[in-house]
Parts: C-alpha cells; sequence; structure tokens
C-alpha cells in the first residue's frame, strides 16, 4: 500500500474508534489476495471509511462524481482512489478503469444500490456490481453496515453510536457468455443483493425482504441465482 493510503487509513481507525462503537465479524472471510469485489449496502457517507479502515488490501472505490466537492468525503475519496462515476447514464470511461483494477489484481469496492438509502433500509441493486464480477471472472465479497445513519444525530448529542459490521464469506457469479441477457443480469444482481440482505439485520432488508432468494432458515452461503426462463 501506498504511504499516503496508510497514513489517511490509520487517521480514519483512530476517528472512527473515537466516535463510534464499532463491532465487527467475519474479517476472517477476507481474500488472501486480490482481485475482489467488494460490495456494501450505502446507508450515509460513512461505510466507505469505515470498510476502507478493515480491508486488508488496497481497494479503489467507484463513487458518484456530485460528491468530489463534498469537503471531507471528496478529500477522502481523492486519496483513497477513487473512480469518478457519472450516475444516470452509462458512464462507460469509469466501468473501463473499474474492470481494469479487477483484472490487474486490484480490490474494488461498490455500493450496489447506486445511492444513500433514505430510509436505512435495502434499495433495489443496480447491474454494476455483477456486471465487474462476471467480467472480470473475480470473487464477491459481501460487507453489511448497520447504525452509519445514525452517526450525526447521536454525534449531534454527544453520544457515541453503536456501528456494526458483518463480512460474509466470498462467492462467484458464472463466467459470462458474450452477450449476457438482461433477465439473467437481473436475477445475478438480486442474488448479490440476497447475499447482503441475509446479513442485515431485518428491519435493514427493504425489498428483498421477502425476496425468495433471502432464505428463513437454511445458511444464507447455499443461495444460488434462478434459472432465467
Amino acid at each position: 500500500m501506498p504511504i499516503s493510503y496508510r497514513l489517511v487509513r490509520f487517521i480514519l481507525k483512530v476517528l472512527i474508534r473515537l466516535l463510534a462503537r464499532l463491532e465487527v465479524t467475519g474479517q476472517e472471510n477476507f481474500p488472501d489476495r486480490g482481485p475482489y469485489l467488494v460490495v456494501v449496502n450505502h446507508l450515509s457517507i460513512f461505510e466507505p471509511p469505515v470498510v476502507m479502515t478493515l480491508l486488508p488490501h488496497r481497494a479503489f472505490v467507484l463513487a458518484a462524481i456530485e460528491h468530489r466537492q463534498d469537503f471531507f468525503f471528496g478529500w477522502l475519496m481523492d486519496r483513497v482512489g477513487a473512480i469518478w462515476v457519472r450516475r444516470g447514464e452509462a458512464d462507460l470511461p469509469a466501468l473501463r478503469q473499474a474492470l481494469q483494477v479487477l483484472r490487474q489484481g486490484g480490490v474494488l469496492g461498490i455500493a450496489p444500490e447506486g445511492t444513500r438509502s433514505k430510509t436505512g433500509a435495502l434499495q433495489e441493486g443496480k447491474p454494476g456490481a455483477a456486471l465487474l464480477a462476471i467480467k472480470a471472472d473475480v470473487p464477491i465479497v459481501p460487507i453489511a453496515v448497520m447504525g452509519t445513519e445514525q452517526v450525526l444525530d447521536r454525534l449531534k448529542r454527544l453520544q457515541r453510536p453503536r456501528v456494526r459490521v458483518v463480512i460474509g464469506p466470498p462467492f462467484r457469479l458464472p463466467t459470462a457468455r458474450k452477450q449476457l441477457p438482461s433477465r439473467e443480469l437481473r436475477a445475478y444482481t438480486d442474488l448479490i443483493m440476497a447475499h447482503l440482505a441475509t446479513l442485515l439485520d431485518p428491519p435493514y432488508r427493504g425489498v428483498y425482504a421477502h425476496h425468495p432468494l433471502v432464505p428463513r432458515s437454511r445458511p444464507w452461503t447455499s443461495l444460488s441465482p434462478p434459472k432465467p426462463k
């Protein structure tokens, strides 16, 4: 890791420990080396710094370009290696850059929802994460974060909020054929979101709370995508 990256990560780690009560499970699930794709639910601006301090490897992050003007978030993302994405359009240069990171053995972080959840619950996933994982043929590491949506309000009341992070085992999607039908891409996107949903407490599962891919009694690691009709 570059020295600047290590320094930023150390500072963030100290700040997070001071400002929040961080509880982490599943750190043994990180692969020994890249490439791999990290997917995380999106509640606030605090997920990227929290996840960054836990990753054993340097990670590049896909981030919405409008946040580059944010004083803290923009500065942080530029230091860690952001790939700025224009939302609402097919940003092919950003996707190519993200693919290059993975194909060169790097680690890439992405929030499949594409934007922060206003309710704190999962929104429908966008196909970008599935497309990248399939095209680059890399494992996916799901990370569920809970409590970051309360950080600002709790700090205003001089309280240290409880933030929980659950890191799930890595899994893979099938290698793509030349042309991936949209229904298959949708199925694989839902599979990614189902892995995230089953790591989250029920109130955070949102539109995936009753999804058929989210088991109630069997291990979530046995999930498999439905066969396209």
